[in-house]
């Protein structure tokens, strides 16, 4: 039986707060351990190692963009990006994941689903989604980057820099992360403009 009541579900809720609450630096299997008053090696029965362990906090962290059947492109990318931000570090955790050839495929599959809802070959669709996927994972570790930074204190100054550079109505388009908040919508853009623009080749 599972050592101390503890569940597979136990460990990883607990980690995932961790990992919200410390970043992916902090979330050790000592650390976990320690918050489930338990020996590292206690949490071998569950997860075979720390890789694993983070698999599985990927695929609970993508399952918060599932809601019915995929929509358009553009609708499931912002629900992944939205996912994303839900936890701390999570696109380091998610694209180390997915590297590895670990984790649920759920993000590429809706992403691929809307793609080919749109009329457009299997291989296109999967490939569509691949680029789509890169995109959101890399701009989501860049906010999630800033706004580590902006905790700490480290991009004060350039914080107040554009600020500084505002508008002509004195407002600064910034979000939390220091990324203007319409970046992910004009990138997200110029990517299903050049695959339509396939279509019409």
């Amino acid at each position: 039986m599972a050592p101390r009541g503890h569940s597979a579900d136990d460990v990883a809720r607990t980690a995932l707060r961790i990992l919200d609450d410390h970043g992916l630096p902090d979330l050790t299997m000592r650390r976990l351990a320690t918050a489930l008053e338990v020996q590292p090696s206690a949490l071998y029965w569950h997860f075979p190692n720390k890789q694993t362990l983070l698999a599985e906090l990927s695929d609970r962290i993508v399952s918060r963009m599932a809601s019915g059947t995929a929509v358009d492109l553009r609708t499931e990318a912002g629900a992944l990006r939205e996912a994303l931000l839900t936890y701390r570090d999570s696109a380091e955790v998610v694209s180390s994941t997915l590297a590895l050839g670990l984790g649920s495929s759920l993000a590429h599959d809706r992403l691929t689903a809307a793609v080919a809802a749109d009329g457009f070959d299997a291989d296109t669709a999967r490939r569509s989604a691949t680029t789509v996927l890169h995109y959101v994972l890399g701009f989501v570790w860049h906010e999630q980057q800033r706004l580590h930074y902006d905790s700490v204190g480290v991009r004060e100054e350039s914080a107040g820099a554009a600020l500084h550079d505002a508008g002509e109505d004195g407002v600064a388009d910034i979000g939390a992360a220091g990324l203007a908040s319409d970046d992910f919508a004009f990138g997200l853009e110029l990517i299903t403009a050049g695959l339509q623009a396939r279509r019409r080749v």
